[in-house]
């Protein structure tokens, strides 16, 4: 049965009692309720929701079950209506689902705790020691906590009332969080696009190929490492700005300071040469076409919690090499 976590412990995990503190169970009563996101397409993920929420629920903590399928796609910078009443998020899938969860999570500072479920699952620890054990460990704070720069990236397009000033865009309505990355590249036609960036209002570039990555350090794993960017330390604040597929031979990935702003400038592209701007690896639906962006980090972290982690350069050693 898939509720037999109180008799049958993997061999690795009977060390640990898996009941919780009374002052674990104090804390988490504070924040209100946990969350837990689970992969719905993922059979062994939904046994593992069901058994962490009978576990949390016989330990007294209020549990909010959902299925990543559910959830909005794309959030803003705020996360979802409510989300400081959780005192943990608890993610049972890949990236993915880590990356939608963080969007919902938004810029509240609830800890995101992942357990893989899912193929790569850079972002994830193991499910080796199973969830029950990873999730008494959070709540007993034995978990690293890491934080993690995310974006806000805010897209001007074609009639929207703007003359360059980018505090003009703090009101728009195209504002969006990132954990990983903003992409802008060639859409449906699949025609070659130009673009200009500049970094703290400092021009920099000028090309055309397949679009422009902003990225994270935390999505230096992902698209922009893809692309030919640098792999970096999850503490780092800056942003990397990597071209895709550029039309020239003097093409280079920028870092940046942590304070930096990146601006895009996607106005040369005419009507039948279509921009697509994506975040995370979801398209942001756009009445009309973009003209520029401002990509940003935000002021507060997002927080992941990591257990027994062997450390960045190992993961990646293990993972990259």
């Amino acid at each position: 049965s898939r509720f037999e976590w109180t008799t049958e412990w993997p061999e690795r995990s009977k060390a640990r009692d898996p009941r919780i503190s009374n002052a674990s169970k104090d804390r988490v009563a504070e924040s209100m309720k946990v969350l837990i996101v689970r992969n719905n397409y993922n059979a062994k993920a939904i046994d593992a929701s069901l058994m962490l929420a009978a576990f949390l629920g016989s330990q007294g903590i209020e549990v909010d079950l959902r299925d990543v399928g559910s959830m909005s796609t794309l959030s803003p910078c705020g996360g979802m209506a409510g989300v400081e009443a959780y005192g943990l998020a608890v993610v049972l899938g890949g990236d993915g689902t880590i990356l939608r969860t963080a969007r919902a999570v938004g810029t509240s500072g609830v800890p995101i705790l992942g357990i893989n479920f899912g193929n790569l699952g850079f972002l994830a620890n193991p499910a080796d020691e199973g969830v029950v054990p990873l999730v008494a460990a959070a709540l007993a704070d034995e978990a690293q906590r890491e934080e993690r720069t995310s974006l806000r990236v805010d897209v001007v397009c074609e009639g929207d009332e703007d003359e360059g000033d980018i505090s003009l865009v703090d009101a728009g309505a195209h504002s969006y969080f990132a954990l990983n990355e903003a992409a802008f590249t060639r859409g449906a036609l699949g025609k070659i696009v130009s673009c200009k960036f500049s970094v703290s209002g400092e021009p920099v570039a000028s090309m055309r190929g397949d679009g422009l990555v902003v990225a994270t350090a935390t999505g230096s794993t992902a698209y922009a490492l893809s692309a030919g960017g640098p792999l970096v330390a999850p503490s780092f604040g800056g942003l990397v700005v990597v071209p895709i597929a550029p039309h020239t031979l003097r093409s280079r990935a920028v870092v940046t300071a942590p304070n930096d702003v990146v601006e895009v400038d996607l106005s040369d592209n005419p009507e039948g040469r279509e921009v697509a701007v994506f975040l995370d690896g979801e398209q942001a639906v756009l009445e009309t076409r973009p003209m520029r962006a401002i990509v940003r980090k935000n002021l507060e972290p997002t927080v992941l919690l990591r257990y027994k982690h062997p450390g960045f350069y190992a993961h990646a050693s293990e993972v990259f090499f």
